[in-house]
């Protein structure tokens, strides 16, 4: 890239920016979580702390959506529904089905609903925004197409969704009890305790709530479901899919950076260690994965 080149994706990655924080905004007016819950406003020191975080978090998030809506090979209302879906699912699906299990007496009733169609409109008026600002709307003639990729087999596709669940299963317990679990705060904050080993809080868990491996099982395969549009359309080798993937796995974990009433600073602190570093690796592993074909025959 140029100068020139540079200073346009900066100027573009700006003007996303600042619209991603306007959509934030319009989203929690529209889906009415801009209105706190009584005892729940924000001092203005929150609200000025709220405010830098969020300009930090979409900025992180525009320069990496554009390096993504860049490298695709594809363009417009294909590429806008890419984006919008794994945008829309990895923003607020993905977090929102465990808030469910996990954050029930956390919670108001109704909080999570209200994420979910905040985090619609966020990713509608972004994905739309960032295809036509970046210059993707119109395919153009000089869309690539996958070169040297076969088609993906069923015994391929088994054996890679079986190994992304297994690394996701490892990836979430490890880091979720050796970050998070053996902090006090947390413990404090879901009623718990640590058993003394992880051996014994999967025993625990396996006793307790069974149904929780299954579960994040299928959280790992709709995660999958919702990036696999994108991680099709980019170009570049294994490596470089794969590491575009990890930074967008791990940077939707700013959003713990914004103070909120229902959870303290310590514990949205350690819960962003926690998950950028396990995202990192889960969302590296995915992208590497799903972009690398093995011809049925054999030959490489």
């Amino acid at each position: 890239m140029n100068v020139k080149s540079i200073a346009l994706f900066t100027g573009k990655v700006f003007l996303l920016t600042i619209l991603l924080v306007f959509f934030f905004i319009l989203g929690a007016f529209l889906s009415g979580l801009s209105e706190p819950a009584a005892g729940a406003e924000p001092t203005p020191s929150e609200a000025g702390s709220m405010m830098g975080a969020l300009l930090i978090s979409s900025l992180l998030q525009a320069i990496i959506l554009s390096i993504i809506i860049l490298r695709s090979r594809e363009a417009g209302w294909k590429l806008t529904g890419a984006v919008f879906l794994a945008f829309y699912g990895s923003m607020a699906v993905i977090p929102q089905v465990e808030s469910v299990v996990y954050l029930q007496s956390q919670l108001p009733p109704g909080m999570v609903p209200k994420i979910l169609v905040m985090g619609a409109i966020v990713a509608a008026l972004f994905s739309l925004s960032g295809v036509f600002i970046l210059g993707k709307m119109r395919r153009g003639g000089a869309v690539e197409t996958a070169k040297g990729r076969s088609a993906i087999s069923i015994s391929e596709w088994g054996w890679k969704l079986m190994l992304i669940v297994i690394a996701y299963l490892i990836l979430y317990y490890t880091f979720g009890y050796y970050v998070a679990w053996k902090n006090p705060a947390v413990q404090t904050y879901y009623g718990g305790s640590d058993p003394g080993s992880f051996l014994a809080q999967l025993s625990d868990i396996w006793v307790s709530t069974p149904w929780m491996f299954p579960f994040q099982a299928l959280r790992a395969l709709l995660w999958v479901l919702l990036v696999l549009p994108i991680i099709r359309m980019l170009k570049g080798k294994p490596w470089e899919i794969g590491l575009l993937m990890a930074l967008f796995f791990a940077v939707w974990s700013t959003q713990l950076w914004m103070p909120n009433p229902y959870m303290p600073a310590e514990v949205a602190r350690i819960h962003f260690v926690e998950t950028v570093s396990s995202n990192f690796i889960f969302g590296g592993l995915v992208g590497w994965l799903l972009s690398r074909r093995y011809p049925i025959s054999g030959k490489r």
